[in-house]
């Protein structure tokens, strides 16, 4: 019988998307987290009478055949990258994202990560870092002689100065996007990673045709629902619940099939 299997692969499988719902849950304030969705997958069928096959020497054939399946599992993770709700700061230093795109930031060890938590600060050279210390790319250096910060809806950092009656530009914020944005990797403190599913990034200045723009004062937050979330967790629950009401129900027929006498 291979009820027991069958029902234990579904058990894993909705093991698994419990974890996937409870990552999304735990990110709702996260800023620009995205929700994931968790997409199954049936396995391999076995082939007891195959479909098409000939049934007779006349040449007729079987129209359906008797194919049984062995389980399911979870074939990917799919991030869904909507837009979350932009929140107000109403300070000049966070910066969101209005549409498609992300910020670009230096890592550590030299590469690029990618993100659209736009919770930006300055450091002790005047550049804008996120929460971490890793720079914003490209560059920008803040005066500390200026009095006003202005980054416009094309990302332009404009500066003001006493005794100025036009602005200075310190430079232009660039983003990134990508032809497979769910190809991206996740490296965790709200960054991605290229990868070769994802292609190369596309950089651009806001605004630009298929880029999104920058809103000054504004942070982008989750895009998890709570509710939609609580609704899949149920039906996970139940899932797994059912699997393993098979598994019992496979243990009882084989208990009865050991008492025949």
């Amino acid at each position: 019988m291979q009820a027991l299997n069958i029902a234990a692969t579904g058990m894993l499988a909705q093991q698994t998307n419990v974890e996937v719902i409870s990552n999304n849950i735990s990110n709702m304030t996260t800023t620009g987290f995205k929700r994931h969705r968790a997409e199954f997958q049936d396995l391999l069928y076995q082939d007891l009478r195959r479909v098409g096959s000939n049934s007779s020497d006349a040449g007729t054939i079987v129209p359906s055949g008797i194919q049984l399946g062995v389980g399911t599992r979870i074939a990917s993770t799919y991030r869904i990258s909507e837009q979350g709700s932009l929140v107000l700061t109403d300070n000049p230093f966070d910066i969101a994202i209005n549409g498609e795109g992300f910020f670009q930031i230096q890592l550590p060890d030299g590469d690029t990560g990618y993100t659209r938590d736009g919770s930006f600060q300055l450091n002790n050279a005047g550049q804008l870092v996120n929460s971490e210390g890793f720079q914003l790319l490209p560059g920008v250096v803040i005066d500390q002689a200026a009095t006003g910060i202005t980054i416009n809806q094309n990302g332009q950092v404009l500066l003001k100065f006493d005794g100025q009656t036009t602005e200075t530009v310190a430079g232009t914020i660039q983003i990134a996007t990508f032809q497979n944005k769910a190809g991206l990797e996740h490296i965790g403190r709200n960054l991605l990673k290229v990868t070769e599913a994802s292609g190369a990034a596309i950089t651009a200045n806001p605004g630009a045709n298929g880029f999104g723009t920058i809103s000054q004062g504004f942070v982008e937050s989750s895009n998890v629902d709570a509710v939609h979330e609580i609704t899949d967790l149920i039906t996970a629950q139940r899932g797994y619940e059912l699997n393993s009401k098979v598994i019992e129900t496979a243990d009882q027929m084989m208990a009865a099939v050991n008492n025949v006498r």
